[in-house]
């Protein structure tokens, strides 16, 4: 089992609900962790035949998140969340993801959600 992290994966979408924010992209901060299984002939080989490609669901985050748009920072943690669920070898996963300056006087806000199987 390998621990996969995505750390600051900075995209900016469409994400809340006020006028402004409907018409503008605004950025969102994504970290994601994920457990996956390491086939055993890779670790012999040193060859990445069925491996978990973390390069191929990054990409796949990156459209998913800059091409929609999403009312609720709710919904889109849990469209990454069930993106990266959807490959089999994965087995757990965690999706953060940071709205900047959404409240006054505050960094961020951020939703996190988990997923197993």
């Amino acid at each position: 089992m390998a621990k996969i992290r995505i750390k600051n994966l900075l995209i900016r979408t469409y994400i809340g609900f006020n006028p402004d924010e409907l018409v503008n992209k605004q950025d969102v901060m994504i970290n994601m962790e994920i457990d996956a299984e390491i086939p055993e002939g890779a670790m012999e080989k040193d060859e990445p035949d069925n491996i978990f490609d973390y390069k191929t669901i990054t990409k796949r985050v990156i459209s998913h998140v800059q091409e929609g748009r999403f009312k609720l920072l709710e919904v889109l943690t849990q469209s990454i969340l069930d993106l990266i669920m959807e490959d089999p070898k994965v087995k757990w996963a965690r999706v953060e993801v940071d709205k900047p300056h959404a409240l006054r006087f505050a960094e961020s806000v951020s939703i996190e959600m988990e997923a197993k199987r």
